[in-house]
């Protein structure tokens, strides 16, 4: 399977040392130069290493978008990474993109591309035994990685896994 990312999920996994559930979910994940800056940016060196490390060993794969000319468009809505992330997922064909952000998940949708986020590979590491409690891994995020989740998702999500 192969998917197209935005920063966040990979940011994010990366932060808390679970990169590796992108790596066992697709055969590669393939980034526009726009995610690649934001992912250099990263002060935290162990994830910088990690992403590093999955660049060299090649299932993370960055790639220059074709049409630079939408993902200009788009980024007037959202992100560069974000736009960039949507045009590469379509030029590819990517069976999933990969995204948080509710925005661009929406026009995503709407360019008729699937859609999953970071919780999302969470739930599906779970059903594969990947990961025993995504509530743990929740918590990881919310304090290693900042990121923030809302409690009505969250309950949601937990459902979803069985916790």
């Amino acid at each position: 399977m192969i998917a197209a990312s935005d920063t966040s999920p990979i940011s994010n996994l990366a932060l808390i040392g679970r990169l590796d559930l992108l790596c066992d979910q697709f055969d590669r994940v393939c980034i526009p130069d726009a995610v690649r800056t934001e992912l250099d940016r990263i002060p935290n060196s162990a994830a910088k290493a990690a992403i590093e490390q999955a660049t060299q060993t090649g299932w993370l794969r960055p790639r220059p978008v074709g049409n630079a000319r939408l993902a200009a468009i788009l980024a007037n809505d959202l992100d560069l990474g974000e736009a960039e992330a949507i045009v590469l997922a379509v030029e590819i064909k990517a069976d999933l993109l990969l995204i948080d952000e509710k925005e661009g998940r929406a026009l995503a949708r709407q360019a008729g591309l699937a859609v999953t986020g970071v919780l999302g590979i969470l739930l599906r590491a779970k059903a594969t035994g990947k990961v025993s409690s995504v509530k743990a891994e929740i918590e990881a995020l919310r304090n290693r990685a900042g990121f923030f989740i809302a409690s009505a998702l969250e309950e949601e999500i937990l459902r979803c896994a069985k916790e």
